[in-house]
């Protein structure tokens, strides 16, 4: 199963609403020196910037451009053709391989926002108004804290300078530790080259609301908070406002009202500077498939049960699975592998008499050495 990063998907709802996916599985092997035809791919599109994790949430693959592409799950193998078991015994083999399933795995798909810059500030600093202001978006705009639940993209252009900017919903004090749904929200400006903090001008210590959010956003990722940033004091437009910025002597800080306008040209032409002077951010190599590493083979494990004794190994299961059980000659062939694996040797030494129930993989054997 693979996963490729498209422009032509917008978003991930496709994935709420199925989650469960499989590809074929390998053909069966068959006679007249017939091997089975290995299982078709599977390629399931995704929105660029989409990363995959694992259950324990274990990186698997991140398709940061449009094109990349990873290999989730390996496919099943066709099954092997009875001239496969030709020996100087057995000149016409009656049994083949049937084909085997592939690889299952749960995985967590993730979609995080790709932009230039991300507004980041506390709830109700104005940064959807900003959002407006500055480009054709036009994102949900109220009187009241968290009124931006997902975040919002518009697109900027000044001087020849285009830019993406991602609305990002208010952050509080402990957002970096979940508190508010911050982590939610801080996520999707990891890929940002820059961040703009916005600031509520009307609240009562404007300064400390700056401090919180460059500390949440610091203890989320010190990367992201070293990267280039500007201040902006948003509602200028309001008399106390006016007052902070006629005692304010902070420099590179931008005094602006997103609903007169006042302002918002020089910080346009300020946020696109900023862009275009910041670092690319550094990506891997592109590379056509992402490959998960070979899981090594596990050890010959007996243990006894209530009802006998249960024999795990993943060589021992992928035998059983690639075996007629139904064919006389692929179950011979079946004990003699066995005994090259040392699973009677095994059993033996575990106390296995005549008779006992041996379960391999959920299927039940009579032991008889």
């Amino acid at each position: 199963m693979i996963i490729e990063a498209s422009n032509d998907v917008a978003d991930l709802a496709l994935y709420k609403t199925r989650t469960n996916w499989a590809a074929e599985p390998g053909g069966d092997g068959a006679g007249g020196r017939k091997t089975g035809r290995r299982g078709h791919d599977i390629t399931l599109k995704v929105p660029s910037g989409t990363v995959a994790l694992d259950a324990d949430g274990a990186l698997l693959a991140d398709l940061d451009r449009p094109g990349a592409r990873a290999v989730l799950a390996k496919g099943g193998g066709g099954g092997r053709g009875n001239v496969h078991f030709k020996s100087s015994t057995r000149r016409a083999p009656d049994y083949a391989e049937p084909g085997i399933k592939g690889e299952a795995r749960d995985v967590l798909l993730d979609l995080r926002l790709i932009a230039d810059v991300g507004l980041v500030g506390p709830p109700n600093a104005g940064k959807s108004s900003l959002l407006r202001a500055m480009t054709a978006a036009r994102p949900k705009v109220a009187d009241y804290p968290f009124t931006t639940l997902d975040p919002e993209l518009g697109v900027a252009e000044v001087e020849d300078v285009r830019f993406v900017l991602a609305d990002i919903p208010g952050l509080i004090e402990g957002a970096a530790r979940g508190a508010g749904l911050g982590q939610r929200f801080l996520r999707h400006v990891e890929r940002t080259k820059a961040l703009a903090y916005v600031l509520d001008g009307s609240a009562p210590d404007v300064w400390k609301q700056l401090e919180t959010v460059r500390r949440e956003v610091s203890e989320f990722s010190p990367a992201l908070a070293d990267r280039p940033h500007i201040a902006v004091v948003n509602k200028v437009d309001l008399p106390e406002v006016r007052r902070l910025r006629s005692r304010s002597r902070r420099g590179g800080v931008h005094f602006v009202s997103a609903l007169t306008g006042e302002g918002m040209p020089d910080l346009t032409r300020a946020i696109a500077a900023l862009v275009a002077s910041a670092p690319r951010p550094v990506l891997p190599e592109a590379i056509a498939v992402t490959k998960l590493p070979v899981r090594a083979k596990d050890d010959l494990v007996v243990e006894r049960v209530p009802l006998g004794f249960a024999v795990h190994g993943e060589r021992l299961e992928r035998l059983l699975e690639r075996t007629d059980l139904d064919s006389e000659g692929a179950l011979a062939r079946f004990q003699s592998e066995l005994d090259r694996l040392g699973v009677n040797r095994a059993l033996e030494a575990a106390g296995v008499k005549p008779g006992d129930t041996v379960t391999v993989s959920g299927i039940e054997f009579e032991y008889q050495p």
